[in-house]
C-alpha cells in the first residue's frame, strides 16, 4: 500500500492545493497580510508616548486583543523601566487568564518523508543525509507505550511530514491507536487524552475528518509571514511554495468544524518584529471573520539542522533579548491565548519565558523518528529535524517548575465537556475557565505524583499541591467539599477525575 502511494506521487501532488478554497475567502483581492502596512506601523510607532504605553498595557490586562498600531508601540520600547512595567504586566496578564498553572506535552514525529524542499528544514527532500522513515502503526503504539505509560504524558502534538505515505488515511489510523494505547502504571494507567496536530495544510474535507477523529488544536505555521521572505525560503515548484494555501488553512478549519487552531512563525527567517505583527493580524483575522482567535501561539526559533546552512547562517537571528521581548509583547497582544515554547530552547531560556507568559512546554522531548521507544537514537542529525537546546525529563521539568511554585497540568477536561472555541475563548477572557482549570490541575497532578513521580519530587510538587487546594478553599468556597471528595478518590487510586 506504502509503495502505491508513493508510485503515485505525481498525481497526488497536482491535486493537493484546491484554489477554490483559497479564493472563496479572498473574492480575488489580496490577502490580509499587508507587508507595506506593517512595515509603515512599526516606523511610525519608533518613539512611543510613555502615557500611550500605560494604557495599551490596561487594555492588555482587561484582556482585549490588542490593534496592530498599539502592538508596534510595545514592540519599539527601550526604556528599561517602561520594558520591566511591560513584564510585569504580561505576566499578570498570564495568571489572570490562567492561573498558576503550566501545561506539559510532548511532541511525537510520525515521518520524516516530506516533498516540500524548505531551505531552513532538516526533512527538505533535497537532504540526503537525512534517513527516511515513517512509523509503521504497530510502531506508534510502541512510541505511545513509553510516553503514556513510562513518562506520563497525557497530550501529545502529533507531527506529520507532507507526504502521500503519511496522508489522511494514515492521521486518523495514527490518532485512532495513539488513543486506544493504555499501558499500565504504579497505581494506575497511562492514556493519552488529548492529540493535538501540528501537519501541513488540508483541504476542508480532510479537515473534517480530522474532527471526527477526536483531535485537539490544529496547528499550521505560517513559517513567515514576509511574503517575499516567504518566496524565497519556499521554492515555487513546492505545495508549501504556495503561500495562500497555507495562510487560509485555518479559515478551512473553523469551516471544518475545528475551533481551536494553533498559530505560530520560525523566528530566525525574517525580521521578528514584523512576525510578531503577522502573528497578531492573523489571530485578528480569525476573531473578525470567526469570532474566535488562536486557541495557542507558538513561538519557535529557527534552530541548527543538519547539512542545512540556512538554520546556521540566517541574517535574522533573533537574540534572547529580543526572544524574551518577542512573547511580552505576543501574551500582552493577544492576552486569552496559550502560549508554546518548546526544546528548541535551553533550560534557562524556558525559565525566564515561564515568568514572560508562556503557558504550554513540552519536556522529555525526543524527535528523532521512534526515538521513545528506542533509546539509542539519542539526538541523530540525520533522524531528526533540528537539534535540542533542552533534553531533560518530563520529571525533571515537573520538579524545576514546583519549585519556582507552578502546578503542572495534566487536565483534558475542558475538550472533552465541550469546553471549546468560542466557549473557551469567553472564558478565559473572564477569568472562569481558570477555575475549572484549577480544580482540575490539583487531580491531574497528583495522578501523575502517584503514578510515576520520585520520593523527591513528590516532596517538592506537595507544597504546590497544598497551596492550591488552600487557595480554592479560600477563594473557591463552593467546588471545595466537591474538591477533597475527588482528591481523596485520586489518591485511593481512581484515575481521570474531572470537573
Amino acid at each position: 500500500m506504502l509503495e502505491t502511494k508513493v508510485a503515485d506521487i505525481n498525481t497526488w501532488l497536482k491535486t493537493r492545493i484546491k484554489e477554490e478554497q483559497i479564493t472563496k475567502y479572498t473574492e480575488g483581492k489580496k490577502d490580509f497580510i499587508d507587508d507595506a502596512l506593517i512595515e509603515e506601523k512599526l516606523t511610525v510607532s519608533k518613539s512611543p508616548d510613555p502615557k500611550q504605553i500605560k494604557d495599551i498595557l490596561a487594555k492588555s490586562l482587561s484582556v482585549k486583543t490588542l490593534t496592530l498600531d498599539e502592538t508596534a508601540c510595545l514592540l519599539n520600547v527601550t526604556d528599561p523601566k517602561t520594558y520591566e512595567e511591560m513584564k510585569q504586566t504580561a505576566l499578570a496578564v498570564k495568571k489572570k487568564v490562567y492561573d498558576n498553572r503550566i501545561v506539559t506535552f510532548a511532541p511525537l514525529y510520525l515521518g520524516n518523508l516530506c516533498v516540500n524542499n524548505c531551505l531552513y528544514c532538516g526533512f527538505r527532500k533535497d537532504n540526503a543525509s537525512a534517513r527516511r522513515r515513517i512509523l509503521t502503526i504497530p510502531e506508534v503504539k510502541s512510541e505511545v507505550e513509553v510516553l503514556a505509560g513510562q513518562i506520563g504524558h497525557k497530550r501529545l502534538i502529533v507531527v506529520y511530514g507532507e507526504h502521500p505515505v503519511t496522508d489522511i488515511d494514515y492521521m486518523v489510523d495514527s490518532i485512532a491507536t495513539i488513543y486506544s494505547v493504555k499501558p499500565q502504571t504504579k497505581r494506575g494507567f497511562g492514556q493519552i487524552r488529548r492529540v493535538n496536530v501540528n501537519a501541513a495544510p488540508l483541504s476542508i474535507e480532510e479537515l473534517k475528518r480530522l474532527k471526527a477523529a477526536g483531535i485537539g488544536t490544529y496547528q499550521v505555521f505560517q513559517e513567515t509571514y514576509h511574503h517575499k521572505t516567504y518566496q524565497r525560503v519556499h521554492p515555487q515548484d513546492t505545495i508549501k511554495g504556495n503561500y495562500g494555501w497555507r495562510l487560509y488553512c485555518m479559515h478551512r478549519a473553523f469551516e471544518a468544524g475545528i475551533d481551536d487552531v494553533g498559530l505560530g512563525a520560525l523566528f530566525g527567517l525574517y525580521d521578528w518584529k514584523f512576525e510578531v505583527m503577522g502573528l497578531l493580524a492573523h489571530n485578528r483575522q480569525l476573531e473578525k471573520e470567526f469570532g474566535i482567535g488562536a486557541h495557542t501561539v507558538s513561538v519557535p526559533r529557527l534552530e541548527p539542522a543538519q547539512s542545512i546552512p540556512l538554520s546556521q547562517h540566517s541574517n535574522y537571528k533573533v537574540s534572547d533579548d529580543d526572544f524574551k521581548k518577542l512573547i511580552t509583547v505576543l501574551r500582552l497582544a493577544i492576552p486569552h491565548t496559550g502560549m508554546i515554547i518548546t526544546a528548541r530552547e535551553t533550560a534557562q531560556i524556558r525559565r525566564e519565558a515561564v515568568e514572560l507568559g508562556v503557558t504550554q512546554t513540552d519536556a522529555s522531548t525526543k524527535i528523532g523518528i521512534g526515538a521513545y521507544s528506542d533509546q539509542s537514537l539519542g539526538q541523530a542529525g540525520e533522524r531528526q529535524q533540528f537539534f535540542l537546546g533542552d533534553t531533560r525529563s518530563l520529571e525533571e521539568v515537573i520538579a524545576e517548575f514546583a519549585s519556582m511554585g507552578y502546578i503542572t497540568s495534566f487536565c483534558t477536561a475542558g475538550y472533552r465537556c465541550g469546553r471549546t472555541g468560542e466557549c473557551i475563548m469567553n472564558l478565559l477572557k473572564s477569568g472562569q475557565e481558570g477555575k475549572f482549570c484549577k480544580l482540575n490541575a490539583i487531580l491531574t497532578f497528583q495522578e501523575w505524583l502517584d503514578d510515576f513521580a520520585s520520593k523527591k519530587t513528590k516532596e517538592i510538587a506537595q507544597k504546590v499541591i497544598q497551596k492550591e487546594i488552600e487557595e480554592v478553599k479560600q477563594s473557591m468556597s463552593h467546588s471545595y467539599p466537591e474538591l477533597i471528595k475527588y482528591y481523596n478518590r485520586i489518591k485511593e487510586g481512581e484515575r481521570d477525575l474531572y470537573f
